[in-house]
């Protein structure tokens, strides 16, 4: 291209600029500024990334949370003696079995405090020397039902003639200074020896199961047990759950369906979900003030930048460019800007939760609408800011720029 080529070329650039000329333009305003545009990059990055992070971190929470909680099941429901102004009668003897026998019911089992059964490590520890550790008839498999395990040994035998022996929660386990089960494991209880079978992972569904000590229901009775359960745990079909509540509650009393309580276990867990929702709504609130004082910074920034290019806004008016063509400029500068910072903050908010992630031990999970929605923000925020500087160099009269020249 010859010099008159070029210098025609340039005219038209700076009299009407296309799409890319704007860009080229906006990058080059951009890099005149270094230092002014990182610090104003960096309110938007700040903004964006908390959003990310907050999102990043609630959702990786939530993730763990659902990863363990499909683990465990949340098709399990308790059925309890139901409380209320008015003294109800206990849970039926017949509770368990007749739970069992409904068709939206998988797997049943259930547990009945023995009162004044205490458990000792041996006959020399003082009575009064307990660590809050109860005796529990029970009912089925525990374990299997709550979504636990076996750490130790095996659970207990139920046959009606197997001999006494008890298995341990986590934390009674470790109360009585016993961490796996041998031949010759025993406690003191009833005023006699007993052989510990089995020791119990951690209960997560049934927390207040894990300081006691479970015994098959004959071996119970004989420490004065009177048969009648205190919570009732049914595994049911998940796609029925709403259904099987009301079905259990007239299956285990049905002259007083109102006598018992169903209840699910998860529903607590949902309950502080929902919490770490209210919380995670507030932070986000937080983010957007953040993204707010950003914004401003862009719009300063914007400012103080038209101000500072009047005479190059004077030199190109006076060469034929039109205002939209100013207006554009400053507009694209002030977009990109925003971008910058957005990107920036992105990476930054990504990085922050892929760190805590792992730290937990938790799943990696960034909603899409997250990065997506921080992105459109970024470029919102930008436009927004840069409409009023962008439609003051455009109203700058080429006269008055060239007098600052």
């Amino acid at each position: 291209m010859t010099r008159t080529g070029r210098a025609d070329r340039a005219g038209q650039v700076l009299r009407n600029p296309g799409g890319a000329d704007l860009l080229r333009l906006g990058v080059f305003g951009l890099r005149t500024r270094p230092t002014r545009v990182v610090l104003s990059a960096l309110g938007i990055a700040i903004g964006i990334a908390a959003m990310i992070a907050v999102v990043g971190i609630s959702s990786s929470s939530k993730a763990a949370l659902d990863r363990v909680l499909d683990g465990l099941g949340t098709n399990l429901l308790t059925t309890t003696q139901a409380q209320g102004f008015i003294d109800q009668p206990p849970v039926p003897e017949t509770a368990v079995s007749s739970a069992a026998r409904q068709e939206v019911v998988e797997s049943a089992a259930g547990v009945g405090t023995v009162p004044d059964a205490r458990v000792y490590r041996n006959p020399h520890v003082p009575e009064a020397q307990t660590k809050g550790i109860g005796v529990m008839a029970a009912w089925g498999d525990i374990a299997d039902v709550l979504g636990g395990s076996i750490v130790s040994g095996s659970w207990l035998d139920p046959t009606p003639d197997a001999p006494a022996q008890v298995v341990l929660g986590p934390e009674a386990a470790r109360n009585l200074g016993i961490d796996e089960v041998g031949v010759d494991t025993r406690l003191w209880l009833g005023g006699e020896w007993v052989q510990v079978v089995g020791i119990l992972g951690d209960l997560p569904l049934a927390e207040d199961l894990e300081n006691r000590v479970f015994t098959p229901l004959s071996y119970a009775e004989s420490l004065g047990f009177d048969g009648h359960p205190t919570a009732v745990y049914t595994r049911v079909d998940p796609e029925q759950v709403a259904e099987a509540r009301a079905v259990l509650a007239a299956a285990i009393s049905p002259g007083a369906p109102s006598a018992v309580e169903v209840t699910r276990p998860s529903d607590a867990l949902a309950a502080k979900n929902a919490t770490e929702d209210s919380f995670t709504g507030l932070l986000l609130g937080i983010g957007g003030v953040a993204l707010l004082v950003g914004g401003i910074g862009v719009a300063n920034t914007m400012v103080i930048t038209v101000l500072e290019r009047r005479a190059e806004v004077g030199v190109r008016r006076a060469l034929g460019a039109r205002r939209r063509s100013i207006r554009d400029q400053f507009l694209v500068e002030s977009l990109l800007l925003s971008f910058l910072g957005g990107v920036a903050g992105v990476l930054i908010g990504l990085g922050v939760t892929v760190a805590f992630a792992v730290a937990q031990g938790w799943p990696i999970a960034v909603p899409l609408w997250a990065v997506s929605g921080g992105l459109g923000a970024t470029v919102l925020i930008g436009g927004v800011s840069g409409l009023y500087p962008a439609a003051r160099a455009a109203r700058i009269p080429p006269t008055s720029a060239l007098a600052a020249v």
